[in-house]
């Protein structure tokens, strides 16, 4: 049976890429130091499915605070989903906490795999957020990389330190940019959750910028297959955009929430925030060449299932 270790094994990706790593046969180490970012209760809430699996064990502790290598020698894939999220929070004196969690995290894990050198595969999350505000459509080896938020930059250069550690010491590093994920479990500052919570109670729902802003959005089972066939392929060094498949509007999808919950949306439009892009969309052909990646689910269907465990949740 392989060993697969898990950062931000409580968090929203990393809880559903533990699930499904157990139930397709693998050990797993879960780490999490459950951050004062939201509630310990939802991360715990999030595990419930398997905290009790004979195969899943947890760590609870800082990534910095803990001996990585003898971890690393227990396992033979690693899966760096932990990190400081939020663009907007990233200004600021927070900016400390992201270049903790998001580099030097990334730094001591890529350290601590060149001493061991037993892994099989290294897969690290990143993000969108890396390329900025940008005209068409993001290629990965074309469009150039110009982050304009604190949390951003603090992506691109994870991304970077993982590029060169895959260089100098053939550690089989694969990045993937997530596209705008969302689905059950999804953060609870994260726009999707938010719309559908206001929604749902008759609250008001703030809108920043005209609402015509665009993202490509990506189901998190897409984005846990992606993770999945990275394991699969021999090709490392890189850096995949991983991506829904079609761009929607944010008002698309408060129309596709009011259509689903036949309640109507109450929307307050506020200014357009810091960071914030006007646009996404991924081209996601490298990513289909090289891990087979195809995104299954819509948009819709997406929404569906989001909106049916918050009903759950609140009702």
């Amino acid at each position: 049976m392989k060993t697969a270790i898990v950062t931000g094994a409580a968090g929203f990706i990393g809880s559903h890429l533990s699930e499904r790593l157990l139930e397709n046969g693998f050990k797993v180490i879960g780490i999490d130091c459950f951050t004062d970012y939201y509630s310990k209760k939802i991360k715990k809430n999030n595990m419930i499915s398997f905290q009790n699996n004979k195969n899943f064990k947890l760590i609870e502790s800082d990534l910095m605070e803990i001996d990585l290598i003898s971890i690393i020698k227990e396992s033979e894939f690693l899966f760096h989903e932990a990190a400081q999220p939020g663009v907007r929070a990233s200004w600021g004196d927070q900016f400390d906490t992201y270049v903790k969690d998001n580099i030097l995290v990334t730094q001591k894990i890529l350290e601590s795999a060149k001493e061991v050198k037993t892994l099989e595969k290294i897969v690290m999350a990143s993000s969108s957020s890396v390329y900025g505000e940008q005209e068409g459509i993001m290629i990965e080896n074309k469009t150039i990389p110009s982050p304009i938020s604190p949390y951003g930059v603090t992506k691109l250069a994870s991304e970077n330190l993982g590029l060169t550690y895959a260089s100098n010491y053939d550690l089989p590093v694969t990045s993937l940019r997530y596209f705008t994920v969302y689905g059950p479990r999804q953060r609870p500052d994260m726009a999707f959750t938010k719309f559908i919570k206001a929604n749902l109670s008759g609250d008001k729902i703030s809108i920043f910028g005209d609402g015509n802003q665009t993202r490509d959005f990506t189901y998190i089972s897409d984005i846990i297959d992606a993770n999945l066939e990275c394991v699969k392929s021999e090709i490392h060094g890189n850096v995949l955009n991983i991506g829904g498949g079609k761009t929607y509007s944010i008002m698309d999808v408060l129309n596709i929430i009011e259509n689903i919950t036949d309640k109507n949306n109450k929307l307050i439009f506020l200014t357009k925030q810091k960071g914030d892009v006007f646009r996404t969309e991924a081209d996601i052909k490298m990513a289909s060449k090289i891990i087979g990646y195809k995104p299954k689910i819509s948009l819709k269907e997406g929404l569906m299932k989001q909106i049916e465990l918050i009903k759950k949740n609140i009702f």
